[in-house]
């Protein structure tokens, strides 16, 4: 890491060129590839999979997107000659838009059917030649646009479906406005310089900018959600300013600590009276030498916070794209493009944090101070930096009284995770969008008007080889108006060639009610097997509730290996990171609290509705489907940060130590404010994503800015070091014959831990002399000391513990 931090402040200028280049590039090749996103649902393999490729082989005409223009009158009917003329007319101008394949309207052969029982509500279908995904933002919006012009004192227009959704605001860029801005206030009261608060949102800017391109051209060569991109932004920002934040600190610490880091004292320019005819010269010279001395300076706190805090976080930032990629065990098309995806904007992110970051660091040299830091540096010299305030108050409170704390840390989680037991999978639809929208009014009259359940039909599809398999499939229709759950359903449709039949069952409930979802299994149970006794068919259930209904039962099989998965290698990294059983179990726990409490927290509000209105995210319905694997992927990764920065302080203080107690005091108090500090801006980012007006991710930034929040002022500042002083060396526990056995790395680097935890030959008892050496040397602030350093300290504080080390 210092061979390659050295590099980049070297060469500063290089680096900020190559990736603004690699911005520039990428911006401009996404723009001309243009977008290719596909929300595919299918699963190869099962019911609703096969019904779908049944009818795209034999039905290939009904690839193309279907969307609804429903009309209502406040008074009579929309039979009205009026009425029927307005609408007539406008959908004839719709049929002749480009990107229009058909528009059937009810006024055609008096279609009753397309009219409601009391004849207020009507709707007419249009279907585009292209699929929802490869429709333009454009096209659709001139189908809008049109169907906008019959509304008229009396007559509603509304439409709905998947083309249209593609003309409503997902509120533009407001949420990563929002959330950058936030960040950059919390910067700046955590730094007091404006140069410095800049950096890190400058850096995680471009690092997310360029992986948002990049996951546009990911799209064109596998199946990526549209919905990556703004998950990969939201977790690029809130990371890659928060990976920043630490190696700034680092930095920060870095420059009132070196000597060469003091701006030079006007009160010595000239040097001494009686050498003034050499003084003007002498002085420029040593002016020039002592900002040459301040910019090496600069640069060694640089490369220093890169070769130290660095490796903390690509190796954090590796156990988020670990956490990550586990999705792909699942091998589910759909999720692999979004883990991908997501995994490429961490690493874009950790990759400009070490690189990008140095260089600009290196730029704005000791301005990264604020001006009262500057001056008092100027004053003073440097000195040591030790922990004060609430941080240090904080951390003898909970030393003096971990069981109370405990206790109470793990009642909140309890509480906040008790609403995760009545989570209800399945997908929301437009009957959740926001009242306002026209896609959420055009379903809510077809509710109205034609019940719930014409907003998901669902399809049944099958071979068909022969007359008697026609005749029984034509007595099923007949069959299925009878079924419990069954509002109605509609005569057989026939392939071309007659190979192939499909019929449209409306249930009596919505697509996303329990109801529907008991309907389909009942189909596929009990009617369907009886009806295909003694013939060829082969039926099939698929349509949008069954399509999801699938998707859910695939993720939650697999659920539990995927979990175990991501949780066994994160254990087994920082198995190996901190050389403990303790640590890895502690920090599995922990994690699966803050993600119970995070599902908790969303199904409180999105699935019973508490607030959702409010917020602007619509009505209360299920939760998405692949929300608990992609959020136990992040959480996981996300929580993993804190557990690496909070736990190696600790760490490396109980290795010069061998005090529990102090080791869990100290390490809480001096990671407590940056990772506060990072907790709020991560959660602001994420909060501010509930501006997209996007329901999915919406889910995803409060899910993450309720986990962040319980995990970094709950769980890792409360529960964790409670823990850790009840349980005392036992923390640090490994067996010896796997100590043996494991291979050793180290997320600080060795020569930056103190010898005194190192010197050849120590024994346990000129170890345990140590500790109050150890207190002389944290006031020296020596973060790094050759062996003649501490023997010099050992010798003036401690003479007769010497004697104890060997050599």
């Amino acid at each position: 890491m210092a061979v390659l931090a050295r590099w980049c402040v070297r060469h500063r200028l290089v680096v900020v060129l190559i990736w603004l280049a690699a911005l520039a590039g990428v911006t401009a090749a996404a723009a001309v590839a243009g977008s290719a996103y596909s929300n595919d649902y299918e699963v190869p393999g099962t019911e609703s999979g096969r019904a779908a490729q049944l009818l795209e082989k034999g039905f290939p005409g009904l690839g193309g997107d279907t969307d609804t223009v429903v009309w209502h009158t406040a008074s009579g009917t929309v039979r009205a000659t009026d009425v029927e003329q307005t609408m007539t007319r406008t959908l004839d101008r719709i049929a002749d838009l480009p990107g229009v394949a058909s528009v059937v309207s009810p006024y055609e052969g008096r279609d009753t059917g397309r009219i409601s029982a009391d004849g207020r509500t009507a709707y007419a279908t249009v279907t585009f030649d292209k699929s929802a995904e490869d429709i333009g933002e454009g096209e659709a919006r001139a189908v809008v646009d049109v169907a906008g012009t019959a509304r008229a004192d009396g007559l509603q227009v509304e439409l709905g479906g998947s083309a249209i959704a593609l003309t409503e605001s997902s509120g533009g860029h407001l949420a990563e406005v929002v959330g950058v801005v936030v960040a950059a206030v919390v910067l700046f009261l955590a730094f007091g310089s404006l140069a410095a608060s800049l950096l890190p949102i400058a850096t995680a800017l471009v690092s997310v900018g360029t992986a948002y391109a990049g996951i546009v051209l990911l799209g064109h060569v596998m199946t990526v959600a549209d919905f990556a991109p703004m998950l990969g932004m939201l977790i690029g920002l809130g990371v890659g300013i928060d990976y920043a934040l630490f190696i700034v600190t680092r930095h920060r610490r870095g420059l009132l600590r070196l000597p060469g880091a003091r701006p030079p004292d006007p009160r010595r320019k000239g040097g001494s009276a009686g050498a003034a005819g050499a003084g003007s010269k002498g002085s420029a010279g040593g002016a020039g030498q002592t900002r040459v001395g301040l910019r090496l300076s600069v640069d060694e706190a640089a490369v220093n916070a890169v070769r130290t805090t660095g490796r903390a976080v690509v190796f954090a930032g590796a156990t988020v794209c670990i956490a990550l990629l586990g999705m792909l065990i699942l091998r589910l098309g759909f999720l692999n493009g979004v883990a991908i995806a997501a995994s490429l904007t961490v690493v874009l992110t950790v990759a400009a944090s070490v690189t990008l970051l140095p260089a600009l660091l290196s730029f704005i040299g000791p301005r990264a101070l604020s001006r009262r830091e500057r001056r008092r540096l100027a004053e003073h010299g440097p000195g040591p930096e030790l922990p004060t305030g609430f941080a240090v108050r904080w951390s003898a409170f909970v030393e003096r009284h971990p069981k109370v704390l405990g206790a109470a840390a793990l009642g909140v989680v309890a509480l906040l995770a008790l609403p995760t037991f009545s989570l209800h999978l399945g997908t929301s639809d437009q009957g959740n969008n926001p009242r306002t929208t026209t896609t959420r009014q055009a379903y809510d009259l077809l509710a109205d008007g034609f019940g719930p359940g014409v907003n998901g039909p669902l399809t049944l599809v099958t071979p068909v080889s022969d007359a008697e398999d026609k005749l029984v499939l034509d007595n099923l229709a007949a069959t299925l108006r009878t079924t419990e759950g069954v509002a109605s359903s509609s005569p057989v449709t026939y392939s071309a060639d007659g190979s192939t039949g499909y019929l449209t069952v409306v249930p009596e409930s919505s697509p996303q009610s329990a109801r529907t979802s008991d309907l389909v299994e009942r189909l596929r149970e009990r009617v369907l097997p009886r009806a295909e006794t003694g013939t060829s068919l082969d039926l099939h259930v698929g349509g949008v509730t069954a399509s999801y209904d699938d998707f859910a039962d695939v993720i939650v099989d697999k659920l539990p290996l995927f979990v175990g998965v991501v949780i066994g290698l994160g254990c087994l990294l920082l198995l190996l990171a901190f050389r403990s059983i303790g640590i890895p179990l502690k920090a599995a726990a922990m994690n699966v609290a803050a993600v119970a409490s995070a599902f908790g927290v969303v199904v409180a509000i999105f699935q019973w509705g508490w607030g959702s209105e409010l917020l602007g995210l619509g009505s209360a319905g299920p939760i998405e489907p692949f929300l608990p694997v992609i959020m136990v992927s992040v959480l996981f990764g996300l929580s993993m940060d804190y557990q690496v920065f909070l736990v190696s302080r600790m760490y490396e203080e109980w290795l010069e130590t061998g005090d529990n107690r102090r080791a869990v005091r100290v390490g809480l108090a001096e990671t407590s404010r940056v990772i506060n500090s990072a907790a709020v801006i991560m959660i602001s980012v994420f909060l501010a994503f509930v501006l997209s007006g996007d329901r999915v991710i919406a889910m995803f930034g409060i899910a993450l800015a309720a986990a962040v929040a319980l995990d970094a002022f709950v769980l890792r500042t409360l529960l964790v070091p409670a823990l850790m002083h009840l349980l005392g060396d036992a923390n640090w526990w490994l067996p010896r014959w796997l100590d043996r056995r494991l291979p050793r790395i180290s997320i600080e680097p060795p020569e930056c831990r103190s010898t005194a935890a190192q010197l050849p030959g120590a024994g346990e008892a000129a170890r345990a002399s140590i500790p109050d050496v150890l207190d002389v040397l944290d006031v020296l602030d020596m973060d790094v000391m050759d062996d003649m350093d501490v023997m010099d300290v050992l010798v003036k504080e401690r003479p007769q513990d010497v004697r104890d080390i060997p050599g």
